[in-house]
């Protein structure tokens, strides 16, 4: 393995340009192609990032035997194709999150990878958060006491426009894919996975606008969470123990501050917050292994199932 990995990208929207700025300010990286299904635009973000190759079709950049690492940031409902396709050629992936739709594509992956013994990591770059991790280890010290309950939430106002991936259910949209996986895993990250699941929500073209979830655990400990295309929510989220509570004051799946017990800690975040992800990818795929402790296999495969669940209720279901 050369001591730079080479990364291709496929997609060149959003976060495929946040997350390449940081891939770029890892010394032990070379970010080597990208690919859209639209050459120009391949070749501009090429330009911007300084990548050396662009494709216009992802499975050219995955016939191309210098990239080690793909990194695959498509509209959901293509992460499994590409995921699996990237996986076949023999490269190691991160997916960005939800990593599929649908537990039956998820289980293909993850079994294709350690079948490969190739690495592959769901995209949920909260989890390496210098202030995730502090928050794990005030909670596992004892800080608070015996956990009792989490709240959480993430949610914006979107003008409402069929065209917009978030509104276009052949895209995998709706609040609950994208926004609420962050408060669905952070109650996991703390509580594991849930004994019962009740949701409610509001549909629109077919995708949900708005989910509140309540997740019961078998020693009475709940998890109270939501996501939003149509109303502001704080996108805060709280921690509360027998002994003291752990705040998150304000966009919990990037913090910059937490509160315990409050008493405010802060930490340095690097690039635009995913530095600490991609480093793990790096060290992980040096070290052979094909998933990250973090956000293993079975830890993706468990928040899909609480997310299936609540989709299904709301009338979301994905086939």
């Amino acid at each position: 393995m050369p001591n730079k990995l080479r990364w291709g990208v496929v997609a060149t929207g959003g976060i495929a340009d946040v997350v390449t700025g940081d891939l770029r300010l890892l010394p032990d990286v070379e970010v080597l192609a990208v690919s859209s299904r639209a050459l120009p635009k391949a070749e501009a973000f090429a330009a911007k990032h300084e990548i050396p190759r662009a494709y216009g079709d992802y499975k050219d950049l995955l016939a191309d035997p210098d990239v080690d690492v793909v990194y695959v940031a498509t509209p959901h409902v293509q992460h499994h194709e590409v995921t699996r396709a990237a996986l076949e050629a023999g490269k190691h992936v991160l997916c960005e999150k939800p990593a599929t739709l649908t537990l039956p594509h998820l289980q293909d992956v993850v079994d294709l990878a350690r079948e490969r013994g190739l690495f592959f990591m769901e995209a949920i770059w909260s989890r390496f958060n210098p202030l995730t991790v502090k928050l794990r280890e005030v909670v596992a010290e004892g800080a608070i006491g015996e956990i009792r309950s989490v709240r959480a939430d993430f949610g914006f106002t979107l003008e409402h426009d069929p065209a917009h991936r978030l509104w276009n259910r052949a895209l995998g949209g709706g609040s609950l894919f994208d926004l609420g996986i962050y408060p669905v895993s952070f109650a996991h990250m703390l509580l594991g996975e849930p004994e019962t699941v009740a949701a409610h929500g509001s549909l629109v073209d077919g995708v949900d606008a708005e989910v509140g979830m309540l997740l019961g655990y078998p020693g009475g400990e709940t998890a109270l969470l939501a996501s939003s295309l149509v109303s502001p929510l704080l996108s805060r989220a709280a921690v509360y123990g027998t002994r003291g509570l752990v705040e998150l004051p304000g966009m919990h799946h990037a913090p910059t501050a937490i509160l315990v017990n409050g008493v405010e800690h802060r930490a340095e975040i690097e690039g635009a917050g995913y530095v600490p992800q991609l480093r793990e990818v790096v060290a992980r795929v040096k070290a052979g292994e094909v998933e990250s402790p973090s956000i293993s296999h079975a830890e993706s495969l468990a928040i899909l199932r609480t997310m299936t669940k609540v989709a299904d209720q709301v009338g979301l279901g994905y086939d």
